[in-house]
């Protein structure tokens, strides 16, 4: 990570603090939200608000690959994705990547690849990056494997999928748009078929592999959920065996059931942001306004996130505090991360610095590292000598 901004106490700002937006200061040092005398920086007519906390991101797979047949390495492909998030406020982000029988960029293989190239570049990230493992129900011969994974990457959050007949309709139905999923992982159309006809083949034994990933993940602390459940039936019985965070469900009716079985309903910010789903599922809008979803993610476009909670403001669904919780409170207490989400003295110091009048995101602080700088904010921070350091790495537009 990059180093510690001395400490600094920002003064004039709107701070979002106990659910409300309240016009006070807010101090920083040794990584930390803290109490103190120190060097101000004048940020009158900006919004101080808590780093978002994206739980759920495949976006950095166009960081990989810009191209399908253009990978690039893996180090480039996330010190890339690593600045965009901060230039959009994101402080911590987990990187949703499969671990599946479809092959390619989704096999366990290739996630072994990314975890081992994270954990390579990490002490240069400039926000905090995890992954967050999307297992395939169906992959029961790698169960072993996945364990092992988890265990030795100190994976804290895994979803189940289970896409499995999905992709056997497709291959029955939609010949041209199963020919290029095929292509995108790397495989012929009939090589793909072939994966899915012998995953279907061990259908039987994925309840028995499920009750061991659960054990296993329970004696590890890793929180988990379900991916696209169908219905409340579904959702019930990854509850059962403790996988308690629904991510995207595809109907109202099944968020519905998730509540009802307290279990934590993640959406998708890109949802809120064009009215609907791209799959012609659940709208995320209407669940907010419903009291049915507890927190958005970027899904595949990380921009979406700040601007989501604009969106729900603009329509007068939600307050901005309320809006904002989405991206950062809730999602601490989902996955319980007790150290972040608000901006309370003793957390982690993730900031979010937006000017009121445009909303543009002009500095994030990440861990209490400066991650990105930019605009009329910058000449601002600029301006306090004591925060005139020459090794901070400065993510100007």
């Amino acid at each position: 990570m990059a180093p510690h901004l001395p400490p600094f106490r920002i003064t004039g700002a709107h701070v979002l603090r106990d659910g409300e937006m309240q016009q006070r200061s807010v101090s920083v040092a040794d990584g930390l939200m803290a109490r103190g005398p120190f060097p101000e920086v004048d940020l009158s007519g900006y919004l101080i608000l808590p780093g978002i906390i994206d739980l759920h991101g495949d976006g950095f797979e166009h960081h990989m690959a810009p191209r399908p047949t253009a990978p690039l390495p893996l180090a480039v492909g996330l010190a890339s994705f690593d600045k965009e998030a901060a230039a959009n406020g994101v402080t911590t982000a987990y990187l949703a990547q499969s671990w599946s029988w479809e092959g390619g960029h989704r096999s366990p293989d290739h996630a072994e690849f990314v975890l081992d190239a994270l954990a390579a570049y990490r002490p240069q990230a400039i926000t905090d990056l995890r992954v967050q493992l999307r297992a395939e129900t169906h992959l029961v011969a790698e169960v072993p494997r996945l364990i092992d994974t988890v265990r030795r990457h100190r994976i804290d959050y895994v979803v189940f999928n289970d896409h499995l007949e999905e992709g056997f309709q497709m291959s029955r139905l939609a010949p041209a748009g199963f020919a290029i999923w095929a292509r995108k992982v790397g495989k012929t159309p009939e090589e793909l078929a072939e994966a899915i006809q012998s995953a279907r083949e061990r259908k039987r034994e994925v309840p028995r592999s499920l009750r061991m990933l659960a054990e296993a993940f329970d004696a590890l602390g890793v929180s988990y959920g379900s991916h696209d459940d169908p219905d409340g039936e579904t959702r019930e019985m990854f509850r059962m065996i403790g996988a308690r965070i629904a991510e995207f469900p595809l109907t109202h009716r099944t968020a519905a059931a998730a509540h009802a079985m307290f279990s934590p309903v993640i959406m998708g910010a890109p949802n809120v942001l064009r009215g609907r789903s791209q799959a012609g599922n659940a709208s995320a809008s209407e669940l907010v306004s419903m009291g049915l979803c507890d927190a958005l993610v970027s899904d595949y476009h990380i921009p979406a996130l700040p601007v989501a909670a604009w969106t729900l403001v603009d329509k007068g669904i939600l307050s901005l505090p309320r809006a904002w919780a989405l991206i950062s409170a809730n999602p601490a207490e989902i996955l319980r991360m007790t150290d972040r989400g608000r901006l309370d003295p003793g957390k982690r110091a993730d900031l979010v610095v937006m000017n009121a009048e445009t909303r543009r995101i002009e500095a994030t602080i990440s861990g209490g590292a400066l991650a990105h700088l930019s605009g009329e904010a910058a000449r601002r921070f600029l301006a306090q000598p004591r925060l005139q350091r020459t090794d901070l790495p400065l993510a100007a537009e």
